[in-house]
């Protein structure tokens, strides 16, 4: 099992398109929002763990691109005849998601107290990532859902459609206080809005909200449960 994870953690780490996607570009948004105009130390925190929830849920959506084109070469079939077993497999995409997220969130990070001088106590910068971490774990299992139900060019668009309409409307690029009413209320029940405001509360000096952790809650059953559907389906018909 370990074997297999980092097999797959250095296939993914060695993907030009994920270092650039999932890494590069969170952290050049964020420096770019951060520094045009006048923003304040407030915003350059916000911004600075939205943008590494964008580069997260990225990362944590890549994973499924991996397991479509797994299924193309016939790697999940001969998967199928190792020692490991379902769950395994599943258990070690979904572990190889949570891993290959770190990065990205580092990144961002660092490019927050690095460069534009966002200043939180040790131990809030550790539970901002721990927090992003953690909460990635529904997103991952979305794109594990995607990946094994969807042929890897139809994949590789679906998650990117995903990672862009979730993190703009969950406010992972501009804060929700510009959005409409009807637009805020639709913000609140995205599982984006709610990961995020797990390292903002705590990047504020606060617990994360019950609802945020709830709200999110729901969300990780429901990919939970679409990702596991869509494995059953793709076993099928390999």
């Amino acid at each position: 099992m370990l074997d297999y994870l980092r097999l797959e953690v250095r296939r993914t780490l060695r993907d030009l398109g994920f270092v650039i996607g999932g890494i590069a570009m969170p952290v050049m948004m964020y420096l770019l929002f951060t520094n045009l105009g006048e923003n304040d130390g407030s915003w350059k925190t916000a911004s600075m763990v939205g943008m590494a929830a964008y580069g997260a849920v990225g990362s944590a959506l890549n994973t499924g691109g991996g397991v479509a084109e797994d299924r193309a070469i016939g790697w999940l079939r001969q998967l199928r005849v190792t020692p490991l077993t379902s769950r395994q497999v599943v258990m070690g995409r979904a572990l190889t998601g949570s891993v290959t997220v770190l990065p990205a969130i580092a990144a961002v990070l660092a490019a927050g107290g690095l460069v534009n001088g966002v200043r939180l106590a040790p131990w809030q910068w550790g539970a901002v990532a721990l927090l992003l971490w953690l909460g990635s774990i529904p997103f991952t299992l979305l794109g594990l859902g995607n990946g094994y139900r969807l042929t890897a060019q139809t994949t590789a668009v679906t998650n990117l459609v995903c990672n862009l309409g979730l993190s703009v409307l969950g406010g992972l690029w501009f804060p929700v206080t510009l959005f409409p009413g009807w637009l805020r209320a639709v913000s609140a029940c995205t599982p984006t809005r709610r990961f995020a405001q797990l390292g903002q509360s705590v990047a504020e000096g606060r617990a994360p909200a019950l609802g945020a952790l709830l709200v999110l809650t729901g969300w990780l059953l429901l990919f939970g449960a679409y990702a596991v559907l869509s494995y059953r389906r793709s076993a099928a018909h390999t």
